[in-house]
Protein backbone atom coordinates (compact mmCIF):
# COMPACT_ATOMS: atom_id res chain seq x y z
CA UNK A 1 0.00 0.00 0.00
CA UNK A 2 0.91 2.90 -0.76
CA UNK A 3 0.94 6.30 0.77
CA UNK A 4 -2.08 9.22 0.00
CA UNK A 5 -1.80 10.90 -3.36
CA UNK A 6 -3.43 14.06 -3.43
CA UNK A 7 -2.98 14.64 -7.66
CA UNK A 8 -4.66 13.10 -10.04
CA UNK A 9 -2.45 12.64 -13.41
CA UNK A 10 -2.77 14.46 -15.85
CA UNK A 11 -2.98 17.36 -14.07
CA UNK A 12 -6.13 18.55 -15.45
CA UNK A 13 -8.05 15.72 -14.14
CA UNK A 14 -7.72 17.35 -10.71
CA UNK A 15 -10.44 20.29 -11.95
CA UNK A 16 -13.08 17.41 -11.28
CA UNK A 17 -12.76 18.54 -7.77
CA UNK A 18 -15.16 21.87 -9.15
CA UNK A 19 -17.63 19.72 -9.87
CA UNK A 20 -19.83 19.44 -6.57
CA UNK A 21 -19.12 23.49 -6.17
CA UNK A 22 -19.85 24.76 -9.43
CA UNK A 23 -23.27 22.36 -9.40
CA UNK A 24 -23.55 23.91 -5.73
CA UNK A 25 -23.30 27.68 -7.36
CA UNK A 26 -25.38 26.97 -9.53
CA UNK A 27 -28.50 25.69 -7.53
CA UNK A 28 -28.33 27.72 -5.00
CA UNK A 29 -30.65 30.35 -6.05
CA UNK A 30 -33.33 28.17 -7.41
CA UNK A 31 -33.99 24.21 -6.61
CA UNK A 32 -32.86 21.68 -9.29
CA UNK A 33 -36.01 20.40 -10.75
CA UNK A 34 -35.72 15.97 -10.07
CA UNK A 35 -38.17 15.07 -7.47
CA UNK A 36 -36.42 12.99 -5.30
CA UNK A 37 -38.08 10.07 -6.98
CA UNK A 38 -36.85 10.74 -10.26
CA UNK A 39 -33.32 10.63 -8.43
CA UNK A 40 -33.73 7.82 -6.65
CA UNK A 41 -34.74 5.37 -10.08
CA UNK A 42 -31.76 7.44 -11.70
CA UNK A 43 -29.85 6.11 -8.88
CA UNK A 44 -31.10 2.54 -9.16
CA UNK A 45 -29.85 2.63 -12.92
CA UNK A 46 -26.31 3.99 -11.75
CA UNK A 47 -25.91 1.15 -9.39
CA UNK A 48 -26.78 -1.11 -11.80
CA UNK A 49 -24.26 -0.20 -14.48
CA UNK A 50 -21.90 0.03 -11.86
CA UNK A 51 -22.20 -3.65 -11.39
CA UNK A 52 -22.12 -3.88 -15.74
CA UNK A 53 -19.32 -1.77 -16.23
CA UNK A 54 -17.36 -3.83 -13.07
CA UNK A 55 -18.07 -7.21 -14.95
CA UNK A 56 -16.73 -5.87 -17.70
CA UNK A 57 -13.43 -4.72 -16.02
CA UNK A 58 -13.34 -7.81 -14.58
CA UNK A 59 -13.94 -10.14 -17.58
CA UNK A 60 -11.23 -7.78 -19.81
CA UNK A 61 -8.72 -7.90 -16.91
CA UNK A 62 -9.05 -11.81 -16.38
CA UNK A 63 -8.99 -12.05 -20.34
CA UNK A 64 -5.78 -10.07 -20.52
CA UNK A 65 -4.03 -12.27 -18.13
CA UNK A 66 -3.87 -8.94 -15.84
CA UNK A 67 -5.74 -10.49 -13.10
CA UNK A 68 -5.38 -9.71 -10.37
CA UNK A 69 -2.52 -7.16 -11.20
CA UNK A 70 -3.47 -3.22 -10.00
CA UNK A 71 -5.30 -2.08 -12.72
CA UNK A 72 -3.35 0.87 -13.76
CA UNK A 73 -1.33 -1.39 -15.14
CA UNK A 74 -3.55 -2.28 -18.11
CA UNK A 75 -3.66 0.72 -20.84
CA UNK A 76 -0.15 0.00 -21.55
CA UNK A 77 -0.47 -3.31 -22.29
CA UNK A 78 -3.50 -3.74 -24.08
CA UNK A 79 -2.81 -4.39 -27.36
CA UNK A 80 -3.81 -1.16 -29.77
CA UNK A 81 -7.01 -2.45 -30.92
CA UNK A 82 -8.50 -3.94 -27.34
CA UNK A 83 -7.69 -0.06 -26.06
CA UNK A 84 -8.93 0.99 -29.20
CA UNK A 85 -12.53 -1.08 -28.46
CA UNK A 86 -12.15 0.32 -24.53
CA UNK A 87 -12.17 4.14 -25.30
CA UNK A 88 -15.12 3.30 -27.46
CA UNK A 89 -16.72 1.28 -24.65
CA UNK A 90 -16.17 4.47 -22.37
CA UNK A 91 -17.49 6.95 -24.45
CA UNK A 92 -20.71 4.77 -24.85
CA UNK A 93 -20.96 5.04 -21.28
CA UNK A 94 -20.92 8.53 -21.30
CA UNK A 95 -23.73 8.43 -23.95
CA UNK A 96 -25.77 6.15 -21.82
CA UNK A 97 -25.48 8.40 -18.29
CA UNK A 98 -26.26 11.28 -20.91
CA UNK A 99 -29.51 9.73 -22.53
CA UNK A 100 -30.71 8.54 -19.21
CA UNK A 101 -30.31 11.92 -17.75
CA UNK A 102 -32.14 13.16 -20.69
CA UNK A 103 -35.10 11.65 -20.36
CA UNK A 104 -35.27 12.17 -17.01
CA UNK A 105 -36.70 16.00 -17.11
CA UNK A 106 -37.18 18.57 -19.47
CA UNK A 107 -34.69 21.72 -18.55
CA UNK A 108 -31.06 21.96 -19.17
CA UNK A 109 -29.87 22.86 -15.77
CA UNK A 110 -32.06 19.67 -14.61
CA UNK A 111 -30.91 17.38 -17.18
CA UNK A 112 -27.12 18.18 -16.44
CA UNK A 113 -28.10 17.75 -12.55
CA UNK A 114 -29.55 14.06 -13.64
CA UNK A 115 -26.42 13.25 -15.65
CA UNK A 116 -23.69 13.89 -12.99
CA UNK A 117 -26.17 11.92 -10.29
CA UNK A 118 -25.82 8.95 -12.74
CA UNK A 119 -22.53 9.47 -13.20
CA UNK A 120 -22.10 9.59 -9.18
CA UNK A 121 -24.08 6.30 -8.68
CA UNK A 122 -22.35 4.68 -11.33
CA UNK A 123 -18.73 5.80 -10.64
CA UNK A 124 -19.68 4.97 -6.88
CA UNK A 125 -21.18 1.66 -7.31
CA UNK A 126 -18.54 0.72 -9.89
CA UNK A 127 -15.57 0.94 -7.45
CA UNK A 128 -18.42 -0.90 -4.55
CA UNK A 129 -19.36 -3.94 -6.93
CA UNK A 130 -15.55 -4.39 -7.69
CA UNK A 131 -14.70 -4.72 -4.12
CA UNK A 132 -17.71 -6.84 -3.13
CA UNK A 133 -16.86 -9.23 -6.40
CA UNK A 134 -13.18 -9.66 -6.81
CA UNK A 135 -11.54 -7.66 -3.60
CA UNK A 136 -9.93 -4.95 -5.67
CA UNK A 137 -9.64 -2.03 -4.81
CA UNK A 138 -8.13 -3.20 -1.77
CA UNK A 139 -7.53 0.04 -0.26
CA UNK A 140 -8.59 3.40 -1.11
CA UNK A 141 -5.29 4.08 -2.10
CA UNK A 142 -5.48 2.29 -4.48
CA UNK A 143 -4.02 3.57 -7.99
CA UNK A 144 -6.59 2.98 -10.84
CA UNK A 145 -7.64 4.24 -14.09
CA UNK A 146 -10.76 6.75 -14.11
CA UNK A 147 -10.79 7.39 -18.06
CA UNK A 148 -8.97 6.69 -21.16
CA UNK A 149 -10.37 9.29 -23.38
CA UNK A 150 -7.88 11.30 -24.54
CA UNK A 151 -5.47 9.86 -22.57
CA UNK A 152 -5.35 7.84 -19.49
CA UNK A 153 -6.80 9.84 -16.27
CA UNK A 154 -4.76 8.29 -12.88
CA UNK A 155 -5.78 8.87 -9.61
CA UNK A 156 -5.95 6.94 -6.22
CA UNK A 157 -9.43 5.37 -5.56
CA UNK A 158 -10.73 7.61 -2.84
CA UNK A 159 -10.79 10.86 -5.22
CA UNK A 160 -13.47 9.69 -7.92
CA UNK A 161 -15.14 8.50 -4.68
CA UNK A 162 -15.00 11.88 -3.24
CA UNK A 163 -16.15 13.65 -5.97
CA UNK A 164 -19.28 11.46 -6.73
CA UNK A 165 -20.58 11.71 -3.01
CA UNK A 166 -20.30 15.50 -2.84
CA UNK A 167 -21.68 15.77 -6.27
CA UNK A 168 -24.53 13.42 -5.10
CA UNK A 169 -24.69 15.35 -1.73
CA UNK A 170 -25.04 18.69 -3.38
CA UNK A 171 -27.99 17.05 -6.22
CA UNK A 172 -29.53 15.73 -3.43
CA UNK A 173 -29.75 18.71 -0.95
CA UNK A 174 -30.56 20.65 -3.81
CA UNK A 175 -33.45 18.83 -4.85
CA UNK A 176 -37.05 19.14 -4.79
CA UNK A 177 -38.63 17.14 -2.14
CA UNK A 178 -41.81 16.87 -4.12
CA UNK A 179 -42.81 16.11 -8.01
CA UNK A 180 -41.41 18.90 -10.07
CA UNK A 181 -44.35 21.41 -11.60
Amino acid sequence: MTGITIFASPWWVNLLFLVPIVTYLLSRNAKIQLSRKQLLIIAIFGIAFGLAEAAVEADLMAATGLWPAPQVNHPAILSPDLARIERFRQAATIVMLGSIAWIATQNLKARVAAFLWAFAFWDFFYYVWLRVTTGWPTSLLSTDILFLIPVPWISQVWYPLLISSLTAAVIWSRSEKSSPS
